[in-house]
């Protein structure tokens, strides 16, 4: 088992990891009949994508002893309705000044956030977008 979801009443859940013991909750958006004070499932969805990406990124980081510390990616995540669903997810990274990579390690971390397990669990018909803002003078060579 991976996790548990408890419902705790007012459109919100505690969910826990199960080896860890840690949680988080949810709630609905305020969009929905919610609070919106926590992560929403979808928030969490499109949340997830980057995560995986980073962990991907952070996997080959590691294998080329290259330090990705410090990257973030600001994400979007876009609502359709009838039905009610997630319809794309945009996703902008932004590195740290100190990252310095050739074109040969850009191409590689590039490819892996885009080959990342969560992205080819992403149903085909969720658009997702991903820039990533390498600055000139990050790039070696």
């Amino acid at each position: 088992m991976t996790s548990t979801v408890v419902y705790e009443g007012n459109l919100r859940t505690v969910c826990t990891h199960e080896k860890s013991l840690s949680t988080f909750e949810t709630d609905a958006p305020p969009d929905n009949q919610g609070l919106g004070e926590r992560f929403s499932p979808t928030d969490i969805v499109a949340t997830a994508l980057g995560s995986c990406m980073l962990t991907i990124m952070g996997i080959k980081a590691r294998e080329m002893n290259v330090d990705i510390k410090g990257i973030k990616i600001d994400v979007e995540k876009i609502m359709k309705a009838e039905p009610r669903r997630i319809g794309g997810i945009n996703l902008t990274f932004h590195f740290p000044n100190t990252l310095q990579v050739d074109e040969k390690q850009k191409t590689i971390f590039e490819r892996a956030a885009n080959t990342c397990p969560v992205m080819y669990s992403i149903h085909p018909d969720i658009e997702v977008k991903v820039t990533f803002n390498w600055k000139p003078e990050m790039i070696l060579g």
